[in-house]
């Protein structure tokens, strides 16, 4: 009984979360991560030892995101349950993205179709980080599937999963991790030694949630196919996690990602992942959208049995 409100909280936030995605007139916790973050790069990301001030300031707004939400929900209980109930669900609701990855995902196959392949490349300019300028339509679809394969961890399994291990503080934690990674993680001039400790702390973060999220999307998809992949394409991507959901979805779809691409102007050759070179349609971003509603319902459903029940 005493964790009936801390359900219902999540539940209220799960549904919440279908029904209205990030709304952008709402404030965001993100939002104060990312301008933290780049006020912090700004000021410590040139002249000398870049590598130490990097990873002291991300260690420390990590440390600092942990400690403030731990005293939040801290306190919000200590003053009343149903406070408590409140801001788990506020945070909850801001701490997965699932709806709106889908909704992303879906608008770039319809402005696709509906607009052209210049109007397609814009749309996907805003969910992924590669060059879009040049990619054909097939191009354009299979980043799309990829994006959501592998954000199905980073913004929805991940956040819950760390929801289940140490509640709101190591969610929003994990959120300050994830948002450090897309802004400073990555290997070029600026980035390399500033954001490095950043990335190793993200992969760390993410390596349990990866696989997990590739093996309930097996599990869902009812796909043996899947299974398979995760093992023998899984570990074939340059990044230690991204593979896995990437590898998932192309067991489930039977197709084939991956490949050479542009990212922040580096050309970067990504392997393949699977063996059937499809052309995308819409069929597969609706499959996408199913497999994606099905793992976070799961994975909720999940966390609130081990959590309350077990």
């Amino acid at each position: 009984m005493e964790h009936y409100p801390e359900i219902i909280a999540v539940l209220i936030a799960y549904l919440l979360d279908l029904l209205v995605g990030d709304p952008l007139w709402l404030p965001h916790p993100i939002v104060a991560f990312g301008k933290s973050i780049s006020k912090g790069e700004k000021l410590l990301n040139h002249g000398h030892h870049r590598l130490l001030k990097g990873a002291l300031m991300s260690i420390g707004l990590i440390g600092f995101v942990f400690a403030f939400f731990y005293g939040l929900m801290w306190i919000s209980d200590w003053l009343h349950p149903l406070f408590a109930m409140v801001l788990t669900g506020l945070f909850f609701f801001f701490g997965i993205a699932n709806q709106t990855l889908i909704r992303e995902g879906v608008a770039v196959f319809k402005v696709l179709a509906m607009d052209g392949l210049e109007a397609g490349r814009k749309q996907l300019s805003r969910i992924v980080g590669r060059n879009t300028s040049e990619l054909s339509a097939q191009q354009i679809r299979t980043a799309v599937l990829e994006t959501m394969a592998e954000n199905l961890s980073d913004g929805v399994v991940a956040p819950i999963f760390w929801y289940a291990i140490a509640g709101i503080p190591g969610m929003m934690t994990y959120k300050m991790i994830n948002t450090l990674d897309s802004m400073i993680g990555y290997k070029n001039e600026r980035y390399l030694y500033f954001g490095r400790v950043a990335a190793y702390i993200d992969d760390a973060a993410n390596y349990i949630p990866a696989r997990l999220t590739a093996l309930i999307m097996a599990l869902v998809a009812f796909s043996s196919q899947a299974i398979r992949f995760i093992f023998q394409f899984g570990k074939k991507h340059n990044s230690p996690n991204a593979g896995y959901p990437e590898a998932a979805l192309a067991g489930i779809l039977n197709c084939r990602f991956g490949g050479p691409n542009v990212y922040h102007g580096q050309l970067v050759n990504k392997p393949y992942i699977g063996l059937q070179d499809h052309t995308f349609d819409d069929s597969h971003i609706k499959i996408t959208s199913r497999i994606n509603h099905a793992v976070c319902f799961f994975t909720i459903m999940i966390t609130i049995t081990i959590n309350y029940f077990l």
